[in-house]
């Protein structure tokens, strides 16, 4: 193999690398998944607190942590801080993560689904501002 080739097929690698990066987190798809959210959850920076609390900032906040939001006991007691592993354990079945919860959804089990859904979240900061 010549220096050329394992060039090439380093840039190659490196590549279909980086496409696979971008295809493990879309968050323009993550937007689409979001509208089964959208019954009960707003975001951006008009985002107000509905059926449920708002989700800016979500990545990285404290379960129950949202003014103004009147959070079950369940929520409120779980301890939790929403990074990404937990966000996407809660997402697949929100009753068996947090039993008690008032959040009544049947879930997202596509992984793909939730590694876009992910994406679009942590879009937003605590003020609904993208970054």
């Amino acid at each position: 193999m010549t220096f050329k080739t394992t060039l090439a097929a380093a840039a190659a690698f490196a590549l279909i690398g980086f496409a696979g990066q971008a295809m493990a987190q879309d968050a323009e798809a993550g937007e689409k998944s979001f509208a089964k959210c959208r019954a009960c959850h707003q975001i951006g920076e008009t985002a107000k607190n509905s059926v449920g609390p708002n989700l800016n900032g979500l990545i990285g906040r404290h379960s129950g942590a949202v003014e103004g939001y009147n959070y079950s006991e369940a929520n409120k007691a779980s301890g939790l801080t929403w990074d990404e592993a937990t966000f996407k354990e809660y997402i697949k079945n929100p009753r068996a993560k947090i039993p008690g919860t008032k959040m009544v959804f049947a879930g997202i089990t596509n992984e793909t689904e939730i590694d876009n859904l992910v994406a679009y979240l942590k879009q937003f900061d605590k003020d609904g501002k993208k970054k």
